[in-house]
């Protein structure tokens, strides 16, 4: 993971792109309790214009609909690391992939809607799927919090606050299983994230992640344009249209 994905992110991210849906988990109207008081302040649409105009950034606020204030820095902090920005573009933090997972755990899916859920829960094999007991949210608020307290114990900082090597370490040891997260496997858990990241990165801009379609311009990915009937028999022609969300065809775009 830490090893390959930012040195060699973006020949990895083409190559998945097209298994990762660009159909998000599952958005419910419910937002879980106590997540919806923490405003923050946000730069993660900086990157998507700077690089190309080279105006300053421009933040972008937002309100945490399910991570407290720090469950959601060290969410931007992780996915960060997961899909870094480097030389040839943004990465996950700047195309908005922690408001991405914050409001699929707010929903249907970070309850669980639409998981079997009952005991015996036992270790299952890598084909059987997920085998736990804990809801989506409730594996992300533990996760990150054995994150951040793994992050103090090595380090004495909270996860956000540490360095990208010290971060890009600690995701290791979760990967493999090797951070201590009681109940939880550190693997499931980054296991979890690392595919919510993904769908964040290559979803619809209306559900949060994919901030300026930035993913779907790294792979090519045109969007979800009314028709491509006119365009089917030009062979060997350029694709110069804009990518297009679901947003922009309600819009008229």
């Amino acid at each position: 993971m830490t090893d390959g994905i930012p040195h060699h992110r973006r020949i990895f991210l083409k190559q998945v792109a097209t298994a990762v849906g660009a159909v998000p988990l599952a958005l419910g109207a419910s937002v879980v309790a106590g997540g919806a008081a923490a405003a923050v302040a946000s730069t993660a649409a900086a990157a998507a214009t700077a690089g190309a105009s080279g105006q300053a950034p421009v933040p972008v606020v937002t309100a945490w609909l399910f991570f407290d204030g720090n469950e959601g820095r060290a969410a931007e902090a992780a996915v960060a690391r997961l899909i870094p920005a480097d030389d040839t573009g943004p990465g996950a933090k700047e195309a908005g992939v922690a408001v991405f997972i914050d409001r699929q755990l707010a929903g249907a899916w970070g309850s669980g809607d639409h998981l079997y859920r009952h005991a015996p829960f036992l270790a299952g094999t890598p084909q059987q799927g997920y085998q736990l007991a804990f809801t989506p949210a409730e594996m992300f608020r533990l996760g990150f919090a054995k994150l951040d307290e793994a992050a103090r114990k090595a380090h004495g900082w909270a996860f956000a606050d540490l360095t990208p090597e010290q971060q890009d370490a600690l995701l290791g040891e979760a990967e493999h299983g090797k951070l201590d997260f009681g109940a939880l496997p550190s693997a499931a858990f980054f296991g979890a994230l690392l595919d919510a990241t993904m769908e964040g990165f290559f979803s619809d801009p209306i559900y949060g992640g994919n901030r300026d379609k930035i993913g779907w311009k790294l792979v090519g990915f045109p969007g979800v344009h009314a028709s491509y009937a006119n365009d089917i028999e030009r062979h060997g022609v350029a694709w110069t249209r804009p990518p297009a969300s679901i947003a922009d065809a309600d819009n008229g775009g």
